[in-house]
């Protein structure tokens, strides 16, 4: 503690005696206590009449902005120095600033002496939610002025604002905050409190970004040729009984969302139609911005393709989806009798879709080098389609015979059935040979944090946690 030193709280003469704080020096500063620089001291006296109980969310009448810093006609502004404890001095903005947890007993015990005659006061705390107020009364000078702990905007503490935006925007539950806050008997506001945050302050906040940002893409898309996209649907719970679907567009080239839709399963009929009404919104959006799309890349959803098809949109295949349904085939086929060599094979007829998707530049070429696979495994290496008469890899004399299929065999008739069927040729010729939608999924996977498929949110709650975690 520095003597002599102005401060923004009150400076006066006193004694040596404590006023709860340990200290020797002649003049103190309330504003210049540093903290663990002094050992914290029994009070000399106690207050003269025990402390109001504080309650939960107390009403703000008694800490109007009327009542801010309000003083007696009696003080004397010369035997003190009074600076407002709102307006401070740094440029730092509030939710910049740093918060501790401070005991009651310890903030109180600051109150409890008259800075100006040292005598026992009358404290009167008020508290709303992470808010309080203290009202410090001396009834021998007749001192007054009241504390708060942090500032207040309108009639809304920034600190209560502040928690319920950093629940919402790092994805925690109120609930689960709420039961950390009692366990350690830290004071906070109610649920009620959070969601009126939400629907005042939070969610219109989002909303109004997301549509600030939508715009600039839109308007950079409609400025380009060729727009690729990726879409895919999340659903909030697994199986057809989902309440909302959301609909989520990503420009493959950029890795940017360009639009989120959120359907609810009661607009549509049933939730088997929410992927088609969200695709549909989106892109009667994309064409309302004069948006021109060179192609689009989805899952093999027989309702997309047909509602593509009939928009006469350029369609591709995610090959991940293909190879998730074309693995379990093949897996269920190794269980069978005289199929285990199925089973050596697994990992390389899936490496293979995804080599025929990428290296090819058309759709029969696609097709020719698939059915090439059933060729390779009995290890013949020329193949009757012109459109890829030879395998690319070194020819090698194998002296293991054992690991190729023999023809005729259960194990290659079942493999043949599988792979070469008239719609997974159809399909394969349909792979999308650079995007996928990868990143769309990974996408999805974000949103779990916000918006867990176990918890069930509000319409407009649940696009703004969708929204949100774009942030991220």
């Amino acid at each position: 503690m520095r003597s002599h030193l102005r401060s923004k709280g009150i400076q006066v003469k006193v004694s040596s005696q404590s006023v709860g704080v340990g200290t020797t020096t002649t003049e103190m500063s309330w504003a210049t206590i540093e903290p663990f620089t002094s050992t914290p001291l029994k009070a000399s006296r106690p207050a003269k009449r025990p402390r109001v109980e504080l309650e939960e969310d107390t009403e703000m009448g008694n800490i109007s902005s009327s009542e801010i810093d309000p003083q007696d006609s009696t003080y004397d502004p010369a035997r003190s120095v009074t600076a407002e404890t709102e307006s401070s001095a740094t440029s730092m903005p509030f939710h910049k600033d740093a918060k501790y947890i401070v005991f009651e007993k310890c903030l109180l015990s600051l109150f409890e002496s008259c800075p100006v005659c040292t005598r026992a006061c009358n404290v009167c705390p008020h508290r709303r939610g992470t808010f309080i107020a203290i009202d410090q009364l001396c009834p021998h000078c007749e001192f007054f002025r009241q504390w708060r702990s942090q500032p207040v905007v309108g009639s809304t503490p920034v600190g209560n604002l502040q928690l319920s935006a950093a629940i919402y925007f790092s994805g925690a539950s109120f609930l689960k905050m709420q039961k950390v806050f009692r366990a350690m008997y830290l004071k906070t506001h109610t649920y009620d409190a959070f969601r009126r945050h939400a629907r005042t302050y939070l969610e219109p906040a989002i909303i109004y970004k997301w549509n600030e940002e939508q715009n600039l893409q839109l308007h950079y898309l409609s400025q380009n040729k060729n727009v690729i996209l990726g879409g895919d649907m999340r659903a909030d719970s697994p199986g057809h009984s989902a309440k909302y679907g959301s609909y989520t567009m990503m420009n493959l080239q950029t890795n940017n969302i360009i639009d989120i839709q959120l359907v609810q399963s009661n607009e549509v009929g049933g939730s088997y139609h929410m992927e088609k009404e969200g695709l549909r919104r989106s892109l009667d959006l994309l064409e309302e911005s004069s948006i021109k799309l060179d192609c689009i890349v989805t899952d093999r959803r027989p309702q997309i393709q047909t509602f593509l098809k009939d928009r006469k949109i350029n369609h591709y295949y995610d090959v991940w989806h293909m190879v998730k349904g074309l693995s379990k085939k093949v897996e269920k086929i190794s269980r069978e009798k005289d199929c285990s060599l199925v089973k050596k094979w697994h990992k390389s007829i899936t490496n293979h879709l995804y080599w025929s998707a990428s290296s090819s530049d058309s759709g029969p070429e696609k097709v020719a080098k698939w059915t090439s696979i059933m060729n390779h495994i009995q290890d013949i290496h020329t193949h009757s389609d012109p459109a890829f008469p030879l395998c690319q890899h070194e020819q090698r004399v194998s002296k293991d015979h054992s690991k190729w299929f023999h023809p005729g065999s259960t194990a290659l008739n079942r493999l043949h059935r599988v792979l070469t069927n008239k719609r997974v040729l159809s399909d394969v010729e349909k792979l999308s040979p650079h995007y996928q939608t990868s990143t769309v999924e990974s996408f999805h996977k974000v949103i779990l944090h916000f918006a867990p498929k176990n918890v069930l949110f509000p319409f407009i709650g649940m696009l703004c946690r969708y929204v949100f975690s774009l942030r991220t």
